[in-house]
């Protein structure tokens, strides 16, 4: 159901009504981290407020100010968090923590808005399609545990598993797309699968440290919206910035 619903809007929204929706997600998720980082309840509105602002004013801003947003989001999820995870998501932590809540959620919640619908839907069916492979092969075959402080389910071999499950669906996805610049094409699904399980983990670290479950409960049986978009917010900016890349005649 929250499924269909939110591909009804992603496809027949007008983009400034999606543009809304979309800062509506954000001002919950931001919410939300608010609370992982144990801020107060009018602080919490406060960084819920700041989070929509922000969304709102970067897509007014078009894509002269969305490249440098989705650059540093990049470079967030692909250098800083693997250190920050390998060092450990500690509550003294807890300005750091706060700060990257808008890192998080504000490029992912800007490339929702702006990306034509079959590509951000493209992407999360390659996240959907990760994590159920990883979590099959990993039941099937992991040996090794990849951050057993963070999620002790979590295996190498299950994230192996992750990424050959989303380079076959970028085959498959990629023999019915044109002009597909296959080695670009290939690098970038398989960059999209690992970050998507660092994204995963770095909400998994931050809920740790905050000593919950789930990030919220605004989703009866589904936990919080950060616990349902936790791998999106890691691979929608570095989408956003690949994507342009992965097309000979882009």
């Amino acid at each position: 159901m929250l499924i269909a619903a939110f591909l009804a809007a992603l496809f027949l929204l007008p983009r400034n009504w999606l543009t809304a929706l979309t800062a509506l997600l954000a001002a919950a998720g931001g919410f939300e981290w608010a609370r992982l980082c144990r801020l107060s309840a009018p602080l919490a509105w406060l960084y819920s407020a700041l989070a929509a602002l922000g969304v709102v004013a970067l897509f007014a801003g078009g894509n002269r100010t969305a490249l440098p947003v989705f650059l540093s989001a990049s470079v967030f999820w692909v250098i800083a968090v693997p250190l920050w995870l390998a060092r450990g998501v500690r509550p003294e932590a807890r300005a750091a923590l706060v700060a990257s809540g808008f890192v998080v959620i504000v490029p992912a919640a800007l490339a929702l808005a702006l990306l034509p619908a079959r590509e951000v839907l493209a992407v999360l069916v390659l996240v959907w399609i990760a994590d159920t492979a990883a979590y099959f092969v990993g039941r099937a075959w992991g040996r090794r545990k990849l951050a057993p402080s963070i999620s002790p389910g979590k295996t190498w071999e299950g994230a192996a598993g992750g990424v050959f499950g989303a380079l076959a669906y970028a085959i498959i996805l990629g023999a019915f797309t044109a002009g597909v610049a296959w080695a670009a094409w290939l690098a970038a699904a398989a960059a999209l699968a690992a970050v998507s399980i660092v994204g995963d983990l770095f909400e998994s670290a931050a809920k740790r440290q905050a000593g919950v479950k789930d990030s919220g409960a605004l989703l009866p049986g589904h936990g919080g919206i950060l616990d349902r978009i936790d791998s999106a917010t890691a691979t929608l900016p570095l989408a956003a910035l690949l994507l342009p890349w992965m097309r000979i005649n882009a």
